[in-house]
């Protein structure tokens, strides 16, 4: 029975957890999420998620959200698409025990810990299937489902920190009025370019002659409007690389030929005075701002900058706990290479300040 009311439930659990399995599904079995009853719903319930019928526009959007970050929490969902909280977990419940979504079966770990962190679900093959359908985005040959279904924990975790920040500008700007948030999709990239399968992936060659590649962890950007009638009434645009960093990689090692995070910080300098943000992507600048897990990271981080030969200013770095605190992510201070100063996104729009050119 316990199988059937929990169908993420892994059954790959440590031997501590099999020990403790009857207070654990005690404790899932408490959480509003974790609605009684079949994965595969009655034959009602499925005529109630048919394509062929009308769905519910929140429905809709909850799709294209989660497939657009790729794993969000149920708090997430219920920030973003607002109204009723319980109305959004009564529909994730359905949107799940349907095969819309799927609740990765890594977070198991949350709930073993005491952890009450609100569930994170992702895309499973029906949504992929109906997005498909009903839009012009590209979506792979996967098996969605099965793939967001056994998801690791590593992973899982990287993705929610990327999806915590990309939530947060998106919320804040939102409430601003007189902000943006871009999408790497809206970037203004060459037309014989947006071919490319892997369009947000590159190659640059370092100075040592090594070839790197770059795979942002995410691209955005920041449209200001000027809402006052003080500017131009053209809209400004800065766009940014971020780095979710979990701590797992060392800043610097001796074998530069190693992954490291400073041989990232050398690649986005190489990005920058190649010019290959223009030609590649069509940008006129960028910046590089890094989440990492400690303020002492954070700072070890932005010291390791300062050995770079040319451009320390593209990059800003902080930790997650100070980003998730502040009242709002455009207005956090983030710290520089030059160890004193701290901007903010914002400073990047209003007032317009130079960033570096090459």
């Amino acid at each position: 029975m316990a199988g059937r009311r929990f169908a993420w439930y892994s059954p790959r659990l440590s031997r501590r957890a099999w020990k403790c399995k009857p207070a654990l599904l005690a404790l899932l079995e408490s959480q509003p999420e974790c609605e009684r009853g079949p994965r595969k719903g009655t034959a009602k319930g499925d005529r109630q998620l048919s394509p062929a019928l009308e769905w519910p526009d929140r429905d809709r959007e909850i799709l294209r959200q989660v497939h657009r970050h790729r794993f969000l929490r149920s708090s997430h969902l219920a920030d973003l698409i607002g109204g009723s909280r319980q109305h959004i977990l009564r529909r994730l419940q359905l949107l799940y025990h349907h095969g819309y979504l799927e609740r990765p079966r890594a977070q198991i770990d949350y709930y073993h810990r005491g952890d009450s962190r609100s569930i994170a679900y992702g895309l499973g093959n029906k949504a992929a299937a109906l997005l498909k359908r009903e839009s012009s985005q590209t979506f792979h040959h996967l098996d969605w489902g099965t793939k967001n279904r056994n998801t690791g924990r590593i992973f899982l975790e990287h993705a929610l920190l990327i999806s915590d920040i990309m939530v947060g500008l998106d919320l804040s700007c939102r409430r601003d009025g007189r902000l943006r948030l871009l999408t790497a999709e809206e970037s203004p990239v060459p037309e014989p370019n947006r071919r490319q399968d892997e369009l947000f992936r590159w190659s640059v060659r370092l100075k040592s002659g090594q070839k790197v590649g770059i795979i942002p962890d995410r691209i955005f950007g920041l449209e200001y409007t000027d809402t006052n009638g003080t500017g131009t009434g053209k809209p400004v645009r800065a766009y940014y690389f971020l780095e979710a960093d979990r701590g797992t990689m060392p800043i610097q090692r001796q074998n530069p030929s190693q992954s490291s995070f400073y041989r990232k910080l050398l690649a986005y300098e190489a990005t920058w005075t190649q010019n290959l943000h223009r030609t590649h992507l069509g940008l006129h600048r960028f910046r590089v701002v890094t989440v990492t897990t400690t303020t002492a990271r954070a700072k070890s981080l932005a010291t390791a900058c300062r050995q770079l030969d040319r451009g320390q200013g593209l990059f800003l770095f902080t930790d997650a706990e100070t980003f998730r605190a502040h009242p709002s992510p455009l207005t956090v201070p983030w710290d520089s290479a030059n160890g004193t100063a701290t901007d903010t996104l914002l400073d990047s729009l209003i007032p317009a300040k130079p960033l570096p050119q090459s």
